[in-house]
């Protein structure tokens, strides 16, 4: 199951469970006061059950004088709970009828005791019910999200002859002619195809698990110089120590290219990115126009301007956080754009 329909099945879930929740809460609240309401009723049966026919189990009696402020037959709960009863050929005097509050509260413990693990059955009888719910309501979202995943494998699969085929004339027509700038702009181009196929295969599969130990600033220097022949007007500039990192190589590069790709087609005229390392951040810092919304640009599809497809900067959160190199923005419009990159987690230490 991907990232995505894990989150839409756990917020199905979730919804209906919580939403199942509140019903039987209110319902089982009622059943409780209810309830409640008869033990009080029980326990004043029992009082008059005691007065008329002199079986006083639990309870304790005693004779008081009769007045106008003892109103007879009716239950009194301050402190133990009370009632007055009439006795037979005696006029002046009632009789008195105590039910000690320790039982009651008891009872009432008892009764709380019972509600509650009827609750609990009831709530993993609503948990499982939640649980199918989940995934039934989720089946026609997988089966198209499935279709859509299948399309575009096809779509990927169908450009590997074309491409193949590019490189290969490409090749030939070096030998034929030497050296050349604009077969090696084709060239970038063709890779710039191939990046893009690599971030929606990426997008598809996720991130292998193997990592393996590497120099980082050959690789800037190898990125950088691939950008700079795509964007020969921006100043690439690198300051970076001799240090190892030890990662997945293939993810580490694919963040790199999207971010160096945006720092160049995002930038100014004749403008300036810095790729830079200060203690264990690695930043990539441009002098475009900057990001209007930080906090949006790793959504998927989420984009500011109208070229590209939105998925660039969602990869690369993606591939940072399985990399577990923590990754945010520093952004002042409209001076640029700095991404800074935590890798302290990969760093090597000497």
């Amino acid at each position: 199951m991907k990232t995505y329909e894990l989150e839409a099945f756990l917020k199905s879930f979730f919804m209906f469970f919580i939403l199942l929740e509140v019903l039987l809460a209110i319902n089982f609240w009622h059943e409780y006061r209810a309830k409640k309401v008869n033990i009080e009723e029980t326990i004043h049966l029992e009082m008059k059950l005691c007065a008329y026919t002199v079986h006083c189990e639990g309870v304790s009696t005693d004779f008081v004088d009769k007045d106008d402020k003892k109103e007879e037959n009716i239950l009194y709960k301050d402190g133990d709970f009370y009632s007055y009863f009439k006795i037979p050929t005696v006029d002046k005097s009632l009789m008195k009828v105590v039910y000690p509050r320790e039982r009651y509260v008891q009872r009432v413990k008892e009764l709380k005791s019972k509600i509650k693990h009827k609750f609990l059955r009831y709530s993993l009888f609503a948990s499982l019910i939640s649980l199918l719910f989940a995934i039934y309501a989720l089946r026609p979202l997988h089966k198209a999200l499935q279709l859509n995943e299948e399309f575009v494998k096809d779509i990927l699969h169908d450009f590997n002859t074309p491409i193949s085929s590019m490189k290969i004339n490409l090749s030939l027509f070096k030998r034929e002619i030497g050296e050349n700038p604009k077969i090696e702009r084709l060239e970038n181009n063709i890779e710039s195809i191939l990046s893009l196929q690599e971030n929606l295969q990426t997008f598809l599969k996720g991130v292998p698990k193997q990592s393996e130990k590497f120099s980082l600033k050959p690789l800037v220097k190898a990125r950088v110089h691939y950008f700079e022949v795509l964007y020969p007007d921006i100043d690439y500039r690198i300051s970076i120590p001799n240090l190892t990192i030890e990662t997945n190589k293939d993810a580490f590069t694919r963040i790199l290219d999207n971010l160096l790709s945006n720092a160049g087609k995002y930038n100014m005229a004749h403008g300036v990115v810095t790729v830079a390392q200060e203690g264990t951040v690695l930043s990539i810092k441009d002098t475009g126009k900057g990001i209007k919304n930080p906090s949006k640009v790793f959504k998927r599809y989420y984009k500011e301007q109208d070229r590209g497809i939105g998925i660039g900067l969602h990869i690369v959160k993606k591939l940072s956080d399985e990399l577990r190199i923590p990754i945010k923005i520093k952004h002042n419009i409209p001076k640029g754009t700095n991404i800074l990159l935590d890798i302290s987690t990969v760093m090597v230490k000497a």
